[in-house]
């Protein structure tokens, strides 16, 4: 038993001839009609995409790097009083109260955690840096106690 149904009569199809094959000189392919432009378009160059915001960003970019060359003498003071201020507080709590220098850098003022603080075991010196801006060092000076080096 096959479940295809037979051709003919007994089905109520009637024999249909087979498609002829089309050959491609007799089909002249019409070609496309172009889309109509609307007028308020027609001879107007299209904007890239990039064109309408590129100048917005590059006078951000030119303001922003204003700000910061202008800001720039405000960042390094504070960097610098910042690594006064840990190296300082460093050496106290390290050579004065005998602390590890990990457990000194809890005392730090909020908003100081770029500061990193090293020692020099030999010299009793204690450095505060900030990266790429400041570093200072204080040195444990006996009974004066911890003083800041001048800067050099």
């Amino acid at each position: 038993m096959t479940n295809t149904n037979p051709q003919g009569t007994a089905t109520g199809e009637a024999d249909a001839p087979p498609p002829q094959p089309v050959s491609p000189e007799s089909v002249s392919p019409e070609p496309a009609p172009k889309p109509e432009i609307p007028a308020r378009l027609r001879g107007r160059k299209r904007t890239s995409r990039w064109g309408g915001c590129l100048p917005w960003v590059l006078i951000v970019a030119v303001l922003l790097g204003g700000f910061l060359f202008w800001k720039f003498p405000a960042f390094k003071a504070q960097a610098e009083l910042g690594s006064a201020y840990a190296a300082r507080v460093g050496c106290s709590c390290r050579y004065i109260q005998g602390r590890s220098l990990e457990s000194c850098a809890t005392d730090f003022e909020p908003g100081m955690e770029l500061v990193s603080l090293s020692e020099d075991p030999e010299t009793k010196t204690v450095t505060g840096s900030v990266p790429l801006l400041a570093s200072r060092s204080a040195r444990y000076a006996g009974a004066s106690g911890c003083l800041l080096r001048p800067e050099d």
